[in-house]
């Protein structure tokens, strides 16, 4: 495997709200830190080169990514590197102001859907992680965010895009739920993110992350 990586230059953009930006961890890791050490560190390294950006924005809905997604992508996209995208949105969407979610389910797939055929059209090899929940919003915004997750599920099935599902067995974590109650009420610390990052060590990330990919890329910056 090492010899069959060598020259592989892999490129990985992270692309959520603030649980992929890691808000409330002391160490300033989240999941994707952890995800990335631990796939792309010592033996377990899959290429020569690894660059990886953490685009994760605090209050982001779907509809703010898919907003911004390729201005900040296309330049950092390299032409014939292995360039991925690693998505996470949904938490912000099921948030209720005024009576109402923040994005309604059918927006959010919506936006998920153009998210993942935009990617796969800029030569980017997609991958999604599920909405983490936001443990003080309590029950009524589980429910929503654990049918959410499902349709993107299916948004992901219809494309053989690679998805984790996180929402139900992060809500039922006593680490994750003890952390961000003792925080802000969302946000874990170093110990919820750790178990974040092995649902998705668990969940097909490594070897997605293994298997070479090779897309045409925009000009980026090198």
């Amino acid at each position: 495997m090492i010899e069959d990586m060598a020259g592989r230059n892999l490129r990985c953009l992270f692309l959520g709200d603030s649980f992929t930006q890691g808000v409330g961890d002391p160490e300033f890791r989240g999941w994707v830190g952890r995800v990335a050490a631990d796939c792309w560190t010592g033996p377990r390294a899959v290429a020569a080169e690894v660059t990886v950006f953490n685009l994760g924005v605090r209050r982001n809905t779907s509809a703010d990514v898919r907003a911004r997604c390729w201005g900040e992508t296309d330049v950092r996209v390299l032409p014939g590197a292995d360039n991925r995208l690693v998505l996470s949105v949904g938490s912000n969407d099921a948030v209720e102001e005024a009576g109402r979610p923040r994005v309604e389910p059918d927006a959010c797939l919506a936006n998920v859907a153009a998210l993942l055929d935009g990617a796969r059209g800029r030569g980017l090899v997609p991958f999604v992680v599920g909405p983490p929940p936001v443990v003080d919003a309590g029950a009524p915004h589980l429910g929503r965010l654990l049918s959410l997750a499902e349709g993107i599920a299916g948004v992901c099935a219809a494309r053989g895009v690679p998805f984790v599902d996180v929402t139900a067995a992060l809500a039922a974590d006593r680490t994750w739920v003890a952390e961000a109650l003792a925080a802000d009420g969302a946000h874990p610390g170093a110990g919820g993110y750790r178990r974040l990052a092995d649902l998705v060590l668990g969940g097909g990330f490594r070897e997605w992350s293994a298997e070479r990919g090779r897309g045409p890329g925009l000009p980026g910056r090198a």
